[in-house]
């Protein structure tokens, strides 16, 4: 792993300073206790995760890697958050703008996941980088299914 989680949220922060986002090195700490060896990093946020703009304590960093999309949450006092959406469970994206920040929505089988609080010129690029992913992973789901 030659970027640590901790150095490319950090990066994402630098670049887009609006996103509002804190204890990123707990966080990363989270992520990298859940990948796996043979996992490559691709694409790293930090983002609220929830819908509302007023609640800036739900800090989470995401995560795409070659196999699957991570979110991870380092809790305050005890124990942690982390989820792990593989792309045959991905349904759909929503991004939204308004006129501070920006929201994503991730649409899966199970869950509808809110990241609010993010810079509005990153939205493009974690758009871009999401669905980049995932139309990869599908089409190789895809090629599976028909064998």
């Amino acid at each position: 792993m030659k970027n640590s989680v901790y150095n490319m949220v950090k990066a994402f922060k630098n670049k887009y300073p609006m996103t509002i986002c804190w204890r990123l090195k707990a966080h990363s700490k989270v992520i990298e206790r859940h990948l796996n060896n043979d996992e490559e990093i691709e694409y790293v946020f930090a983002a609220q995760k929830n819908a509302n703009p007023l609640d800036i304590i739900t800090t989470y960093i995401i995560v795409i890697t070659d196999k699957r999309i991570l979110l991870g949450q380092k809790r305050l006092l005890f124990g942690y958050m982390f989820t792990s959406i593989t792309p045959d469970m991905f349904n759909d994206l929503k991004v939204q703008t308004g006129i501070v920040w920006g929201k994503v929505f991730i649409d899966t089988v199970k869950e509808f996941i809110s990241l609010s609080n993010i810079d509005k010129s990153a939205l493009s690029e974690i758009e871009t980088n999401v669905t980049t992913y995932v139309m990869k992973e599908k089409k190789k789901y895809g090629l599976q299914n028909q064998k």
